[in-house]
């Protein structure tokens, strides 16, 4: 992608200041992002991205510029121009360049570059038509395909040389319902470390049934009651809740500076018995994995809590250096256009002994949240606001009659020690997650989960 002879130069152009660490991290990712809506083809966008970051460490701060001329003059002049900030005093230095192979664990069988576009259309309408006819009162239906693959190369002044190759493929499926004017929908998007094969690994149809089913039963469905009840959340994507409300609270961009409320906890209780929650980004072709991150660090598996106790945090390079610990492999960046920071990959809690069956019976009363929708969160302190895609009201240990409306309101902290049952059935779900290192692809999980209170928003009294 460069020439190692240019990188290097750029990095002693990059410490010609007295920097303490320099990297360069060259990107070049194709990407296609196909739109349905009514079966016909709004828009598409096929392109390729490419261009290199520079990034330097002095002290406990840094210094990112990036830019998509790899001329070997531009390269220097940006690297020239990023060391000035610094204006330290010039160290002697010697980088020498180590190429190393990564062991790739990802494999690739059909490269989305390789198929026709022709034969992606054709499987976003198998997902429309299956949605679309699945009842009368689905309205509308949206589809939306993605692939991309990107090629990234990491070198720094710490003779780090590596490249990895990434690929991954998703389809999201958006139905709505509508009845006497009120409209509902249902959402599925599965996605995966995967080329096109994926779509020999899963049924496109049976995901877009889904997503019109729920859309159909949630149009038809009463309006949750409001109060502080137990709340049964079913596994895959209910995990967002744990995603957002407590793991972004683990991540070392909040630690560092103090601001999570798991700032300090390492070795305290912060959740109750049954939980145990990892983040691994080595699962093999799961949506969030990689072999290294966009830092060069291989990727592992971090346990984060263990049985209520606080293990350890995701940790980036320069968060590392101001916590006084390594990097776990968690450095991420959307594109070249980012200076990586601590991200999650694949977050999920473990699984634990109890069944579905019996986390049901064992609830009096309370509401069954089989698919979670979006909601808010602030970061500093785990506040969480979450909407119930799919919801059942649970009445004598039985999943009982559809509600719709209900969102879940608390605190991270406060949930993880509520959960009182954690079930054997492991799922995941795929999404995009956001934040200053940008846009980057993650996958939440848990297994079917009891809160034993939790307070739940809703329409009407009980």
């Amino acid at each position: 992608m460069l020439k190692q002879s240019i990188i290097e130069d750029v990095l002693y152009s990059a410490l010609s200041t007295g920097g303490d660490f320099a990297e360069v991290f060259v990107e070049d990712k194709f990407n296609t992002a196909l739109n349905m809506v009514g079966g016909k083809i709004e828009n598409g966008i096929s392109g390729r991205d490419y261009g290199v970051g520079i990034r330097i460490f002095y002290g406990t701060n840094s210094i990112y510029a990036y830019t998509n001329d790899s001329s070997k003059e531009n390269l220097i002049k940006v690297a020239k121009k990023a060391a000035m900030v610094v204006g330290a005093i010039k160290k002697d230095i010697t980088i020498n360049l180590m190429k190393d192979s990564i062991n790739n664990i990802h494999f690739i069988q059909q490269y989305p570059l390789d198929i026709q576009k022709s034969k992606k259309v054709e499987l976003m309408k198998k997902a429309y038509y299956s949605a679309k006819n699945y009842d009368n009162i689905i309205s509308q239906v949206r589809v939306r395909y993605m692939d991309e693959d990107q090629r990234v190369l990491i070198a720094n002044s710490e003779g780090l040389f590596v490249q990895d190759r990434r690929v991954r493929t998703r389809t999201a499926i958006n139905a709505v319902a509508s009845r006497k004017g009120e409209m509902q929908s249902g959402h599925c998007a599965p996605g995966a470390h995967m080329g096109f094969e994926f779509y020999e690994k899963i049924n496109i149809e049976d995901y877009a049934k889904e997503a019109a089913r729920i859309a159909k039963t949630m149009v038809n469905a009463s309006y949750c009651p409001s109060g502080k009840m137990p709340v049964v959340i079913d596994n895959g994507f209910g995990g967002v809740i744990f995603h957002e409300a407590c793991g972004h609270g683990l991540e070392a961009t909040s630690v560092a500076k103090g601001t999570s409320v798991f700032a300090g906890k390492i070795g305290q209780k912060i959740a109750s018995d049954v939980v145990t929650a990892i983040d691994d980004g080595t699962i093999l072709n799961a949506w969030g994995s990689q072999n290294i991150d966009d830092e060069g660090t291989k990727m592992r598996k971090n346990v984060l809590i263990e049985n209520g106790i606080l293990k350890g945090y995701m940790i980036d390079q320069l968060n590392g250096i101001k916590m006084g610990m390594k990097s776990t492999g968690s450095g991420r960046r959307q594109s070249y256009k980012y200076a990586p920071t601590s991200r999650m990959t694949n977050t999920y809690i473990q699984n634990g002994k109890s069944t579905f069956k019996e986390i049901i019976q064992g609830t009096e009363y309370g509401l069954y949240a089989k698919k979670m929708g979006g909601g808010s969160v602030n970061p500093a302190t785990g506040d969480f606001n979450f909407a119930v895609m799919e919801g059942y009201m649970i009445r004598n240990g039985k999943i009982c009659e559809p509600v719709r409306g209900a969102t879940l309101i608390g605190s991270g902290s406060e949930t993880l020690n509520k959960i009182d049952m954690v079930g054997n059935n492991l799922a995941y779900g795929q999404g995009m997650c956001g934040s200053s290192s940008g846009s980057i692809p993650v996958n939440v999980g848990q297994p079917v989960i009891r809160v034993e209170a939790m307070t739940v928003g809703g329409r009407k009294e009980e």
